[in-house]
């Protein structure tokens, strides 16, 4: 289908949608002497509750990270250092010198979930296996392609006493420590609560571990600073805080926290403007010059992310050829795009932009060039008489998606310029990003060329191994379009076995330099992740990363 016409974002039309969303929102009054922190969610539904969310980041933003803990953390207090990994239920890890598939990981002792019981070593286990172990009870496929997918290599989970576990990995992997930070640790003992209540009459274990999983989404059980306590698919998801939580410093102040799905920017932006939400996601770009004058923040700061499309490299894609890919990312003109968002978002020359250590010294320089891109358009057999017809699958909001609908229509505008002719498949957001995994051969795809899910790119398998090494094409990873190739493949097992960080650094320049002359994105721009919030929300700290941490936040 073509690309839905550019949204409007002008105020007058969020004065007339706020009543809409009062009554959308069905927001009651809060007790005087409650804290409640309102947040508005760019998701159209809640993310995934039961330990390792859906949503994308998102989730892992406002379901993972608040209710849960994992074993290793992102570090998220600071606006100007980048962030890193740091302890959280692990306090220390180790791989084994003489095998470097096995890593040692040594725990938080005196750490409890909602329900009381115990955080230890057969928790990590129990919890590796719900993704991993089919032969498990608590095996959860729904709970895989969020999760699997991040964390490749982990194979196994061993006691080796109640605050040691041993990892295993299928191959050698630095990026393990960074990966795990997907993996949210739930409570065995609540979730066998659930199994338990399960009618006898359902013998099929499956489907036994499946309703388990649905009443334990209802009412979850993690370790994290806040836990849940009202729950309505679609609707809202209402956190209070965790007054015992391990960390005293990240110990909540906010009494409760409202979490809402509002997937249309000028939605959420009347919620906040006609006070019913605190907080919202990607604001509307032609509204934040009236969010400013009306007193809320906006907050901010370049995330280690890529707005993308990425190629299939399919017999039938025009993007197999090289050329193709090149032009494209000649015929952007991604000043004007920033322009179009406010000044919203950096311009992307490749993942890693100049001054990151992993950007290295790519041939091809990504740049507006439309005499250039034409040239290569001509040389790949395409003209204005015979453009190159794509299709692109994309969404119409979701996390890191930015605002997928004006950019879209931009970016198609562009590239007529290079003879492209570019068509639109939207869908949904969790749709689009399950089929991520999944693949240009899948049905799903609807014959797509190209497939527009922004990217996390804070590690260097998120970054760039699920994209082009062979081994992630799917159902393994993020590999949509099927990229191969034995050199790319080789610099990705030189970054993957490197163990010391310098030495892993220059791998990954050069690997990064190889996927910038190959050009298996569009590479359009980086999110700088902005959100309008009421001036009463204090102590909010934008890191340089997807997450923010709402545990140390107050109100007024």
């Amino acid at each position: 289908m073509p690309c839905p016409a550019r949204p409007s974002f002008r105020v007058s039309a969020l004065r007339a949608s706020a009543l809409a969303v009062t009554l959308a929102l069905g927001l009651g009054t809060a007790h005087a002497q409650e804290k409640v922190l309102r947040i508005a969610m760019t998701a159209a539904d809640i993310p995934r509750t039961s330990g390792q969310p859906d949503q994308g980041y998102e989730g892992n933003r406002f379901t993972g990270i608040p209710m849960y803990d994992s074993l290793t953390q992102w570090d998220l207090s600071s606006a100007t250092k980048p962030s890193v990994v740091i302890p959280d239920l692990a306090v220390s890890w180790a791989v084994d010198a003489k095998d470097k598939t096995k890593w040692l990981f040594k725990l938080r002792p005196g750490v409890k979930f909602h329900d009381g019981t115990p955080f230890n070593a057969d928790a990590v286990v129990w919890n590796v296996g719900k993704v991993l172990d089919k032969a498990a009870p608590q095996y959860d496929p729904a709970q895989i392609g969020v999760t699997a997918s991040r964390m490749p290599t982990l194979r196994t989970a061993r006691k080796v006493d109640d605050l040691t576990v041993e990892l295993t990995t299928s191959e050698p992997d630095s990026f393990l420590p960074i990966n795990l930070t997907n993996l949210f640790m739930a409570s065995p003992a609540h979730w066998q609560k659930k199994f338990d209540a399960v009618p006898a009459s359902v013998t099929d274990k499956a489907e036994r571990a499946k309703q388990a999983w649905t009443a334990f989404a209802a009412d979850p059980s993690g370790t994290g600073p806040f836990k849940a306590s009202k729950f309505v698919p679609r609707e809202r998801l209402e956190m209070v805080k965790n007054p015992e939580y391990w960390d005293a410093a990240r110990r909540p102040q906010i009494d409760r926290v409202v979490l809402l799905p509002l997937p249309e920017a000028n939605s959420r932006t009347a919620a906040l403007l006609s006070g019913q939400v605190d907080w919202i996601e990607a604001p509307a770009p032609d509204a934040l010059a009236t969010i400013k004058q009306r007193g809320f923040k906006v907050y901010s700061n370049l995330q280690p992310h890529l707005w993308p499309w990425q190629f299939s490299l399919l017999p039938d894609s025009p993007f197999k050829d090289l050329k193709v890919r090149q032009a494209a990312n000649l015929c952007l003109n991604r000043a004007a795009l920033k322009e179009l968002l406010g000044g919203m978002m950096v311009e992307a020359t490749g993942i890693a932009e100049p001054g990151d250590p992993w950007r290295g010294h790519p041939t091809f320089q990504i740049k507006y060039d439309v005499p250039a891109g034409q040239k290569l358009m001509q040389q790949a057999g395409y003209s204005a008489a015979k453009p190159a017809k794509v299709k692109v699958q994309t969404s119409a909001s979701g996390s890191g998606q930015m605002q997928p609908l004006p950019m879209n229509e931009f970016i198609q505008q562009n590239l007529k310029d290079c003879y492209f002719d570019v068509d639109f498949d939207v869908v949904e957001w969790n749709t689009l990003f399950s089929g991520w995994r999944l693949g240009a051969k899948d049905p799903g795809a609807h014959g797509a060329h190209a497939t527009n899910v922004s990217a996390a790119t804070m590690d260097p398998f998120f970054a760039m191994v699920r994209f082009v090494s062979t081994k992630a094409q799917p159902p393994v990873a993020q590999n949509w379009g099927y990229y191969s190739d034995p050199k790319t493949d080789a610099l990705v097992e030189k970054a993957r076995t490197s163990f010391d960080d310098k030495s892993r650094d220059a791998a990954l320049a050069e690997l990064h330099a190889r996927v910038v002359d190959e050009a298996p994105f569009l590479f359009v721009a980086h999110d700088v992740g902005p959100r309008a919030i009421s001036p009463k929300v204090q102590n909010v700290v934008q890191p340089k990363s997807w997450f923010i941490d709402i545990a140390t936040m107050k109100m007024q």
